[in-house]
């Protein structure tokens, strides 16, 4: 006879997971968590992070160069060397064009500053007849500014240091970690991969492929802008007879990696030399506003038309993304603020979960649905009049 069944040997039903179902609040608040110490660890690894993120960068921009070499033959090691030694003779050949005027421009600085303090002297008599306080005399501030030194000499000396060796220190690293990025591309490739389920590959290689191009449209969009505003800038400041036009023009240009703040930093100094050279307010007055139609050009021609939709990013999100950039890792943070931004916007983009988040940080016209009838299209003031020189016809219906 069988055994009775009882409750051991009779077969269990299997019994779903049971799920465990977290509150709004709660998901927020691991999520701030999560943040919150994801940026004290990019705050605290500075020195690390950034030559790794800088490399990366260049590292993406000098790929297309990298393979144009493999194709005609090189061995990878030789074409990522012939990449390295062409950025390095770049640099060295941009020195030593300019070396000149930063020599004269040194030379200057002493009877700039005998001038800038005799302007300031001035300056203080005009106040003190206006508003009656009493001025401070060259020796008070010669005081003054000794014991200030005497005060923060060893801060300052700590600091020049520290900031001296982390310089060189990046300056040795960066061109390794291009060498080991361009190097082993491949491997880091198929390092993505293994965390990635078969069926969903080909979107992360979409994925890479759009990083890729919107760094290298990003970079190469922003040196070639550099090279216009620089030129622009100098025609402008030769135009006033400025000195030291063209190392103004270049330096200038070449803060506009900060956007939206670089193009004033480079623009006060000569502005301020120029006061202190000429005494003329009006000439100083022109030396911005040089700067600033340069700028206006750049932001609303220039850089529009180079880069194109390639980096969408809307201002409002630009400028937070300078802000929070400059508040984690300072001057460094800003100029990866817009491409690092871009790269955010590309992974948002890529998710279904995440992608209002790429929706957010794009520009205005990638939001727009439904694509408006030509026929509909007002022309402007400024059309309007050009259409009436060209002797076309406006026709009611175009007017507003």
């Amino acid at each position: 006879m069988l055994p009775t069944p009882n409750n051991f040997n009779t077969p269990r039903h299997s019994q779903p997971p049971i799920e465990i179902k977290q509150s709004a609040v709660v998901h927020y608040t691991f999520l701030l968590i999560g943040l919150s110490l994801l940026v004290f660890v990019l705050h605290r690894l500075d020195d690390i992070l950034l030559p790794i993120f800088f490399s990366g960068l260049l590292a993406v921009l000098l790929l297309p160069l990298c393979r144009k070499f493999e194709s005609w033959g090189f061995p990878r090691i030789l074409a990522i060397v012939c990449c390295l030694l062409l950025v390095i003779l770049l640099i060295v050949g941009l020195v030593y064009i300019f070396g000149s005027q930063i020599v004269q421009f040194r030379d200057e600085l002493p009877i700039l500053q005998e001038r800038l303090a005799q302007y300031f002297d001035q300056t203080q008599q005009l106040l003190s007849r206006r508003f009656g306080f009493e001025p401070m005399s060259k020796d008070q501030i010669i005081d003054q500014s000794l014991d200030s030194l005497k005060t923060r000499a060893g801060g300052w000396l700590g600091t020049t240091l520290n900031t001296t060796t982390s310089v060189l220190s990046v300056v040795t690293l960066i061109p390794i970690y291009i060498f080991c990025l361009l190097y082993y591309r491949d491997h880091i490739r198929q390092f993505m991969f293994r965390f990635v389920a078969p069926d969903k590959r080909t979107s992360v290689l979409h994925t890479i492929d759009s990083i890729q191009t919107v760094i290298q449209a990003y970079i190469s969009g922003l040196l070639t802008v550099i090279v216009i505003v620089a030129v622009l800038n100098a025609i402008g400041l030769l135009a006033l007879q400025v000195k030291f036009a063209i190392f103004f023009a270049v330096f200038a240009s070449v803060l506009a990696v900060i956007p939206y703040i670089g193009i004033f930093i480079g623009a006060a100094l000569p502005t301020l030399i120029t006061l202190v050279e000429t005494g003329s307010p009006l000439r100083a007055a022109g030396v911005l506003g040089v700067f600033l139609v340069v700028q206006f050009l750049e932001g609303n021609f220039i850089t529009p038309t180079i880069t194109g939709s390639k980096v969408s990013i809307n201002p409002m999100a630009a400028i937070i993304a300078l802000i929070l950039g400059g508040e984690l890792w300072g001057t460094p943070g800003m100029i990866l603020s817009i491409p690092l931004t871009a790269v955010l916007k590309v992974i948002f983009d890529a998710s279904k979960s995440t992608e209002p988040w790429g929706f957010l940080l794009g520009d205005i016209s990638d939001g727009e649905d439904t694509k408006k009838d030509k026929s509909d299209d007002k022309p402007g003031f400024f059309a309007r009049i050009w259409q009436r020189i060209r002797g076309e016809h406006v026709t009611p219906s175009t007017r507003r």
